[in-house]
């Protein structure tokens, strides 16, 4: 991966950001809360150290989707940004956000649980079940349940 500046932002322009690509993750999200919150059936995203993400233009808009994060979002057109979870010191940033989502081919797939049967899978990328994720276990005392 390139070390230059990465720029994306929302579909009408009301929101832009920089990305500093040092030590990042991508990954596909199967995960249903994902899926919900995207609308479609995988989601991918790119895992961002808090300090490498810099908004240059706009406010984001947040809901909180669960008792341990919050989802980014743009007010004017809807376009899902961020996954922030609360006390964390990173962030995801949806792919398809990017200015060009090329620079980031996921690395994995998470929530596998929530994979639907008529999108096969074809790669040898490591699979990961959410409740199997040990941040994932932390935040919810174990279980895996009230993620995200």
């Amino acid at each position: 991966m390139t070390t230059d500046r990465w720029s994306g932002g929302c579909l009408c322009g009301a929101i832009r950001y920089e990305i500093d690509p040092a030590n990042i993750r991508s990954w596909y999200c199967h995960c249903r809360m994902c899926q919900k919150w995207t609308g479609s059936v995988v989601a991918p995203s790119v895992l961002v150290p808090r300090a490498n993400f810099c908004l240059t233009r706009g406010d984001v808009r947040y809901f909180r989707s669960s008792a341990i994060a919050e989802r980014g979002f743009c007010a004017s057109c809807g376009s899902p940004l961020l996954f922030a979870p609360f006390g964390q010191d990173w962030l995801c940033v949806q792919t398809g956000t990017l200015d060009d989502p090329e620079l980031a081919p996921p690395t994995g797939h998470f929530g596998i649980e929530g994979h639907v049967s008529w999108l096969p899978i074809d790669d040898s990328l490591k699979k990961v079940r959410t409740e199997d994720d040990p941040w994932i276990r932390e935040m919810t005392g174990g279980t895996g349940k009230g993620r995200g």
